[in-house]
């Protein structure tokens, strides 16, 4: 086994900072985008939600999000929305000493991130995995063996 070079080890750093710059200029362009189209008006108040997130009850959070039309927004505009949505929830988290990302089990309530996920995405809960769907008879089924 070699050992890495001074060299190396700053070609990486470099190369990883550009990865870095590209990717948060993608996000960026994409919000923009969004936030430029039909639906400019309603993601612009949400996306000020995530910004003030620390401001705002989950309830709140979770209503108002409620509240949109989800299918009649483009799917890779609720991709966008689901990134902000992420950010935010593990920044708040981060900052006050949390673990960044808590969804909780099976057998426990949804987050609220959870939550507004299902309401953003309502599709995905048909397709859970067999443990999400069995929710609190997953331990029954476990005790009896019918799971694997």
């Amino acid at each position: 086994m070699t050992r890495r070079t001074a060299a190396q080890a700053e070609k990486e750093i470099r190369d990883s900072a550009r990865l870095l710059r590209a990717w948060k200029k993608f996000h960026r362009e994409e919000r923009e985008a969004v936030l430029a189209g039909p639906y400019a008006v309603t993601l612009a108040e949400l996306f000020r939600m995530f910004a003030n997130i620390e401001c705002v009850r989950p309830a709140q959070l979770v209503g108002f999000i409620g509240a949109i039309n989800w299918s009649a927004i483009p799917y890779d505009a609720r991709l966008v929305v689901l990134h902000e949505l992420n950010s935010a929830i593990t920044a708040f988290r981060t900052k006050r000493g949390l673990e960044p990302i808590d969804d909780g089990l099976p057998d426990q309530p949804d987050t609220p991130s959870r939550a507004i996920k299902a309401i953003i995405f309502p599709h995905v809960a048909d397709v859970a995995p067999t443990e999400a769907q069995l929710g609190s008879d997953i331990k029954r089924l476990v005790k009896q063996g019918t799971t694997s």
